[in-house]
């Protein structure tokens, strides 16, 4: 469920009408309902209701401040994979007691910063991290808080750019490794062992791989404790998928997520950490775009938008499919046209949909693309020399910028030209 619907014929975000953000925002932007996303960590929240437990967003679906202090303000921890993530997550005042590091790259100024900061624990990805974070930490004279990240092997059935849990897949120690990598890490002095760290993928729709890569973790938690090794806290990775369609697709529901989580590691007594992203801000936004131009082509017709691949690169990227309405409900009984819906930018791939049916469309028409909130706005770029989109937060009946359109000027004043040119 979202909170952008039709009344009266107009699409609306909660309280606000779309077309009023767009005469003051101008297009294209990308729009986020606070309601929506509330309502989604709740959920996740409540799936685990009973357990010792931590919901911690994954940031690298939607990192604005304002996303994060709304999160945050409810109790969220979050997962952070870059310094620049961490930097947010404080900005946002998120404390670092409720912070995840994780990621396969952290740099001794990444570790060094955490550490200062305050941070939970580093997801360790591999030996040679674990031993650059010890060093770092024996150089603050103080001791990391670790998990290691374990690959299950396990194929969580999703598209291949976005699987993490496989055996070919640069993430994690094999879990054949994982004894003895727990033994060597219990023998460096700048860290401390918490747990076990999992996660598999992006966008499962089934719960079997999860369970399967679990039930693997579990069995592992009791061998690790044989070894003597405190193992408390069981971070889950998220992954959970979303509809991004209007078809039937149904992934599954955060409540069944929870109640697998509880019959697979239950009895362990270990405090549960998960890091859902797309869940939570997925179909929490939209982006707005306008139509620039329709197009007759040899058999088909284009519809020209002002958003391109650069605002939104899943459709490029991924294939991806997301849902385009008119900002207008088309009329009753007024028979679809079919378009592809392409960009301005100079790539064939820059297409958003090919051979889509809707309303009729006219040039300076209002569309939206449905379950854009996750891995659009933080993937965007400014290829052809196009700022960065605005976003926009919608409470009730209120709306704020929390993100301005750059000017021109300010893009080219980041550049800089050298004295001998």
């Amino acid at each position: 469920m979202d909170h952008f619907l039709y009344r009266d014929g107009e699409l609306y975000a909660e309280e606000v009408a779309i077309a009023e953000i767009a005469a003051e925002v101008g297009t294209p932007f990308y729009c986020y309902s606070a309601a929506t996303l509330e309502r989604h960590y709740r959920l996740f929240d409540e799936a685990l209701e009973g357990t010792d437990h931590l919901v911690c967003y994954a940031i690298k679906a939607a990192s604005n401040l304002a996303i994060l202090k709304l999160l945050g303000d409810m109790g969220a921890g979050m997962d952070v994979v870059s310094g620049g993530e961490y930097a947010r997550a404080r900005a946002a005042g998120v404390p670092g007691e409720r912070i995840v590091f994780s990621g396969v790259g952290k740099t001794a100024d990444e570790m060094r910063m955490a550490l200062e900061g305050g941070i939970r624990q580093f997801n360790v990805e591999s030996e040679p991290e674990m031993l650059a974070l010890n060093a770092v930490a024996l150089e603050l004279g103080v001791r990391a808080p670790i998990t290691v990240r374990v690959n299950p092997d396990v194929d969580a059935k999703t598209h291949a750019k976005i699987a993490t849990g496989k055996s070919e897949n640069k993430f994690g120690i094999p879990i054949s490794k994982a004894r003895a990598v727990y033994a060597e890490a219990a023998g460096l002095p700048g860290l401390e062992v918490v747990g076990i760290d999992v996660h598999i993928g992006s966008q499962l729709t089934d719960l079997a791989p999860f369970r399967e890569a679990y039930e693997k973790v579990a069995l592992l938690t009791e061998e690790l404790r044989e070894d003597g090794h405190d193992i408390r806290r069981l971070d889950l990775g998220g992954g959970l998928g979303i509809p991004y369609t209007n078809s039937n697709e149904t992934p599954p529901l955060p409540r069944d997520y929870g109640a697998m989580i509880k019959e697979t590691l239950g009895h362990l007594n270990c405090e549960i950490e998960i890091e859902p992203g797309r869940l939570v801000a997925g179909n929490a936004g939209i982006m707005v775009s306008g139509v620039i131009y329709v197009k007759e082509g040899d058999g088909r017709d284009f519809l020209i938008l002002d958003a391109a691949m650069n605002d939104l690169v899943r459709p490029a990227m991924y294939d991806a499919h997301h849902d385009i309405v008119p900002v207008k409900e088309a009329e009753p009984g007024v028979e679809p046209a079919r378009y592809d819906i392409v960009g301005p930018v100079c790539e064939t791939g820059d297409t958003f949909a090919r051979e889509r049916d809707m309303s009729v469309i006219q040039a300076g028409d209002l569309v939206a693309f449905r379950s854009a909130g996750a891995y659009g706005a933080v993937m965007a770029s400014e290829y052809n020399s196009r700022p960065l989109i605005p976003e926009v937060l919608v409470r009730g009946d209120q709306f704020a910028v929390i993100r301005r359109r750059p000017s021109l000027e300010d893009m080219l004043n980041r550049d800089s030209i050298p004295e001998w040119l």
